[in-house]
């Protein structure tokens, strides 16, 4: 992690193939690096939210969310005053954050940015998905391993929903129920939104502390992404995995685009996997930045936003923190942009 960002590069662009999972070959395929957004600021990063029609990104930034205008790379604005972020989604007048550092979902106007109400979760909120059947938002707290549904209308919590381990990347498919990673416990529960209820638990095979979920309602798929240098494809309706596509080393979040039939995944150790969704091929394993584990994908436009920042040195190991991880560079914060040649 402390290897400078711009020899990594220049040592992934001297080869013509790229060999993951054990030596594969991948070709190149259509998608390349084509902008670099400097953001700058200070501390860690964790989930990022494109809102397509409004030409915004959302990322997660240590005590603060940035707010990047995508029609110009420049920041415009700046959810301030909260801990430490983590997953965010808009509907309508509002938006909601993850704030893990208070065990909150905080809410922000967003014409102005400005928070507006705090609403208490459980312990650790992380990931977050809005489910616009009942119109609520479900804050996965990871730490007490439950569900906080908030109801957008009142802003009140309206219920809590067990889950059978640590929660991680939640999807909605559009028709009342939510999914999401378990991955202490390495599979991925369906939740009936209405009912607050788990109506299904599948293991995944081949899948080690699944992180990242990406969702294909159109042709009931799900895509865990996983450590190890795999991901898991599941048929969201029988819960039957169908394929364990090869994907780079340290992935976090994933994506999947319906009419193309692909799949992303975005990996800390500097590329981003696209995974053919037909053949459960990976076809390109694009360099991109180490560190780069975190995306944002907009189909509208076909672009996927991946953050970064270079590293400084990884601090001492505690007895709080056995792994510490290595500190990002002050104002080196920087959004990273992939789209079609």
């Amino acid at each position: 992690m402390n290897l400078a960002r711009g020899s990594f590069l220049w040592m992934k662009a001297m080869v013509v193939v790229v060999g993951i999972a054990g030596g594969a070959a991948v070709a190149q395929g259509p998608y390349q690096v084509m902008e670099h957004w400097a953001v700058g600021g200070a501390g860690g990063w964790d989930y990022l939210l494109s809102d397509s029609s409004a030409h915004l990104l959302y990322l997660s930034h240590g005590a603060q969310v940035d707010v990047v205008d995508t029609s110009t790379g420049k920041k415009v604005g700046t959810i301030a005053g909260l801990q430490r972020t983590h997953g965010i989604v808009v509907d309508g007048k509002y938006g909601y954050v993850t704030d893990s550092g208070t065990n909150s979902v905080v809410v922000f106007d967003r014409s102005t940015f400005a928070v507006v109400k705090t609403i208490a979760a459980g312990t650790g909120p992380d990931g977050e998905a809005f489910e616009p059947v009942t119109k609520t938002v479900w804050a996965f707290n990871g730490r007490s391993k439950d569900v906080t549904v908030i109801d957008t209308a009142t802003g009140a919590v309206v219920g809590t929903v067990a889950l059978p381990g640590k929660p991680e990347f939640p999807q909605v498919d559009g028709k009342g129920f939510v999914y999401d990673n378990i991955e202490d416990k390495n599979e991925i529960v369906k939740i009936d939104a209405a009912r607050m209820k788990v109506v299904a638990t599948w293991a995944l095979k081949d899948c080690d502390g699944p992180s990242g979920l990406a969702i294909d309602a159109a042709h009931h798929k799900l895509f865990s992404v996983c450590d190890g240098k795999k991901a898991a494809v599941v048929d969201m309706e029988s819960g039957n995995q169908l394929a364990s596509p090869e994907i780079g080393d340290g992935p976090d979040a994933a994506a999947m685009n319906s009419k193309l039939e692909l799949a992303f995944s975005s990996n800390g150790g500097g590329t981003l996997s696209v995974v053919d969704m037909k053949s459960y091929k990976t076809i390109e394993d694009l360099p991109t930045a180490k560190g780069a584990r975190t995306m944002a994908y907009d189909a509208a436009a076909d672009r996927v936003y991946l953050v970064t920042a270079k590293f400084g040195e990884i601090p001492a190991a505690t007895a709080a923190v056995p792994h510490p991880r290595p500190t990002a560079v002050a104002d080196s914060f920087e959004v990273i942009v992939v789209g079609r040649k």
